[in-house]
């Protein structure tokens, strides 16, 4: 079931609706009035927000509006200084760097370069991990690193260096990087910037894939509409014949995937793709224009 939709106005703090998912079931990841600020400069005020399990939330805004910063505080990577964080029921926002380590272990980051090691082949890339910080033996790490390449198209690249590869099959690689550890969330952090429309749509494809087939819970910090507008639309499914097809998502998938759109560091609108379009917020409007 989607949220309950908000809409306060860009000088109000968001409402405090959210709050009481907190005492249900752990979510993913839960925000309650978080804040932070860096000197007198506030980049997050009073953010409340859930991401059920296998849902997706596609935070929007403009540049410094606190989109990157909410990943940040997801990894562990900044604290905020006031509210509650939790991922997967644990409260980060009280843990040591020590203890986040198990936390980081079930999250995948997908940053906008793809931040590969240019010196490693596609399968060293992809299982790096899995080789320097696991003890899975090497025949079940090559496995694991072929299988997510498969999931991603990519499996002829295999043993190909960063520098032969497109943007977007950089992108693609990241995102095999990201799963083949198996967490359960994924934070994409302009993950299609950059690319052309063709190749955006292969990397949106993939972050849909990873939803409905494999039940990932993610978060898509994103500038380009049309790509989240992609996500939060269609759902993949397997045809007759077994390949994957994208089709326009009937209207209880869609509601799982919510829009929150920050301005100033503050959510001033959360709701589904047709509750977005059909917003007359002169904000959201001109962002949406």
């Amino acid at each position: 079931m989607a949220e309950t939709p908000h809409r306060p106005s860009p000088a109000s703090p968001a409402p405090q609706a959210g709050v009481a998912v907190l005492d249900r079931a752990p979510a993913a990841i839960e925000f309650d009035r978080v804040q932070l600020a860096f000197d007198e400069h506030v980049v997050l005020k009073d953010v409340t927000f859930t991401l059920p399990k296998g849902h997706t939330r596609l935070i929007l805004g403009a540049s410094g509006s606190g989109k990157s910063t909410t990943l940040k505080i997801i990894t562990g990577l900044l604290r905020a200084d006031a509210g509650v964080v939790k991922v997967n029921g644990a409260r980060i926002d009280e843990l040591s760097e020590q203890d986040m380590m198990p936390i980081r272990a079930d999250l995948g980051m997908i940053f906008q370069e793809g931040a590969l090691f240019d010196s490693l082949t596609v399968r060293e890339n992809v299982g790096y991990k899995l080789y320097e910080e696991s003890g899975m033996s090497l025949e079940d790490a090559h496995q694991r690193v072929e299988e997510v390449l498969g999931f991603v198209g990519l499996a002829a690249l295999i043993d190909r260096m960063p520098s032969e590869l497109s943007g977007g099959q950089r992108r693609r690689v990241a995102i095999a990087r990201a799963m083949a550890f198996k967490p359960s969330i994924l934070l994409y952090d302009e993950a299609t910037t950059g690319l052309d429309p063709l190749t955006a749509t292969t990397v949106n494809e993939e972050i849909v894939k990873l939803r409905d087939f494999e039940g990932v819970s993610s978060i898509v910090v994103t500038h380009q509409l049309r790509d989240a507008f992609f996500v939060a639309d269609m759902m993949a499914r397997r045809g007759d014949d077994g390949a994957v097809e994208f089709v326009p998502a009937p209207p209880e998938k869609q509601d799982q995937a919510i829009f929150l759109m920050l301005r100033e560091g503050v959510i001033v609108f959360s709701g589904n793709a047709r509750e977005l379009r059909a917003s007359t917020d002169p904000y959201i409007r001109s962002f949406l224009s």
